[in-house]
């Protein structure tokens, strides 16, 4: 069963605007939740970066030869 036939089971081809708008806040909603957990990886990456390259400017400001 391929999901063309699914959604016309279901009748969400069906043309009903409620159906239609729940399926539209489903819709949203999922990109949201995927959003937030994309963020939430994308600001520990941040961090991470920022704080290593402030210990490798701090490191090169005492430690000039070092790099």
């Amino acid at each position: 069963m391929d999901l063309a036939s699914t959604v016309l089971q279901f009748g969400l081809a069906s043309g009903n605007p409620l159906v239609q708008l729940l399926v539209l806040v489903v819709g949203i909603g999922l990109v949201v939740l995927v959003g937030r957990i994309v963020l939430k990886v994308a600001w520990r990456l941040v961090t991470i970066a920022a704080v290593v390259i402030g210990l490798v400017l701090l490191a090169s400001m005492f430690l000039p030869g070092l790099f």
